[in-house]
C-alpha cells in the first residue's frame, strides 16, 4: 500500500521500427470479458510474480535445449488460481461448442477440458501427440487433437491444434486458454514429436485465407467493476474505433530469453524528474503511463481483502535482476491504456494511446 500522493508517472520510451502508420481494419472482432478471481493482495501478488519467474524460466529452458521442461515441475511454490483475466466465448468441433478460455499473450497453445470437458466431433482428428504446458501458475497435459476453432460467426478456422486436458490446475472457473503468443512457445509442448512447432490460432487464420494479415490488434479498457465486458481482439488488423492518433511500432527485441515472447526494448523511467528504472535503448516514441494506471481500482480494494480507503499499487517486482533479459512485463493493467497491435508478420509490436490513456478512474483524491 502507499499514499496517492506519492504516486508518479512512469513514461515508457521505444525505439521506433518505422514511421507511425495506420494499419488495415478488421473484419472479425472477438469480444472479451473481463473477470476478477482473487482472495488478497498477497495471493494476487504470488500468482503475478510465479507467472513473471516461470515465463523467465521456460524460455531459457528453451534456449538450453530441455525438451521435457513443460512435463517437470520446475518453480516450487503452491499458487491458487488468483488472477484478473479476459474470457473469451471460444467454438470448438463441429456442430460447436463453446468454450469460456483464457486469452493470454504469453502463451501460444490452445487448449480446453478444464471444466467442461472436450467434446469430439466429426472435426475431430487425434495427432497421435500428447501435449502438456505448465505457467508456473498452473498447467495441464492432455491429447493433441486438431479441429475445427471458431471465433465468431463466418470465423471457423479449420484443423487447428487444441489441446484435450486430461488433468489440469489453477484454472478453476474457466475452460482452458487461448494463446495468441508466438509459436516458438510451443517448442517441446508436444510428445513425442517435441522438436515440433504449433501453429496459433492467427497463423492457421492467416494460413486459411481468413484474414489478410498475421496479426492482431486488442483493446482492453479500465473499468472498476470486477467483472466487464471491456475488452476486444482484432483478427487481422485493427479497430480504428478504438484508439486515437497512429500506431507506433517497434521491432521484437534480440535480447533472450524474451526475444522469445512479445518482447520490445523499452526505457522506463519514474516521475518528472526521469528517475531511470530500465535502460534498454535510445528509444524516440514516449507513451505516458500515468499515476492513475498504476493504481488498483479503489472501489475493488475489498474484493482483494484490502482496506477501502488505502491506494494498492499494480506495477511491482518480478523478483529478478535487471539486464538478465527479462525485465519488465506489461501486464493486463498496461494494456487497459494502449491500444496494442502484435504483428507476427513483420516481427514487431504497436501501441498506441486510446480515448482512456488519461482516465482517472482508480484513485480518487
Amino acid at each position: 500500500m502507499i499514499s496517492a500522493a506519492l504516486l508518479s508517472t512512469l513514461f515508457l520510451v521505444l525505439t521506433v521500427s518505422a514511421n507511425p502508420i495506420a494499419v488495415r481494419e478488421s473484419q472479425a472482432k472477438l469480444p472479451l470479458a473481463r473477470r476478477l478471481n482473487v482472495t488478497s493482495v498477497h495471493n494476487l501478488l504470488r500468482h503475478d510474480v510465479a507467472r513473471a519467474k516461470f515465463l523467465r524460466a521456460s524460455a531459457e529452458a528453451k534456449l538450453s535445449g530441455a525438451s521435457d521442461f513443460h512435463t517437470r515441475q520446475v518453480i516450487d511454490e503452491q499458487v491458487d488460481s488468483q488472477a484478473v483475466s479476459y474470457i473469451a466465448p471460444i467454438g470448438v468441433g463441429s456442430p460447436a461448442a463453446t468454450y469460456q478460455l483464457l486469452v493470454d499473450t504469453g502463451s501460444s497453445n490452445t487448449w480446453v477440458g478444464a471444466t467442461q470437458p472436450y467434446i469430439m466431433t466429426n472435426t475431430s482428428f487425434p495427432t497421435g501427440n500428447n501435449v502438456s504446458v505448465n505457467y508456473g501458475s498452473g498447467s495441464f497435459a492432455g491429447i493433441e487433437f486438431l479441429d475445427t476453432v471458431t471465433i465468431a460467426n463466418g470465423f471457423a478456422i479449420p484443423r487447428q491444434s487444441i489441446g484435450d486436458a486430461v488433468t489440469s490446475t489453477g484454472f478453476q472457473g474457466t475452460d482452458g486458454i487461448i494463446g495468441i503468443g508466438p509459436n516458438k512457445l510451443t517448442l517441446g509442448t508436444l510428445t513425442p514429436e517435441t522438436n515440433t512447432l504449433i501453429a496459433t490460432v492467427t497463423d492457421n487464420a492467416f494460413s486459411s485465407g481468413l484474414i489478410s494479415s498475421d496479426q492482431l490488434g486488442i483493446s482492453f479498457e479500465p473499468t472498476t467493476s470486477a467483472n466487464a465486458l471491456n475488452g476486444e481482439i482484432s483478427w487481422g488488423g485493427t479497430d480504428r474505433s478504438k484508439f486515437t492518433g497512429n500506431i507506433t511500432f517497434t521491432n521484437i527485441t534480440k535480447t533472450q530469453p524474451a526475444a522469445l515472447f512479445w518482447g520490445i526494448d523499452q526505457n522506463i523511467t519514474y516521475g518528472n524528474d526521469e528517475i531511470p528504472i530500465l535502460m534498454n535503448g535510445s528509444g524516440v516514441s514516449v507513451f505516458e503511463f500515468t499515476r492513475d494506471a498504476q493504481a488498483w481500482p479503489r472501489t475493488l480494494n475489498t474484493a482483494i481483502g484490502g482496506t477501502a480507503d488505502n491506494v494498492y499499487l499494480i506495477v511491482g517486482d518480478i523478483g529478478t535482476d535487471s539486464a538478465s533479459g527479462f525485465d519488465f512485463v506489461n501486464g493486463f493493467a498496461f494494456l487497459e491504456r494502449f491500444y496494442s497491435v502484435f504483428d507476427t508478420a513483420n516481427n514487431r509490436v504497436g501501441f498506441a494511446n486510446t480515448s482512456h490513456t488519461m482516465d482517472q478512474v482508480n484513485v480518487m483524491d
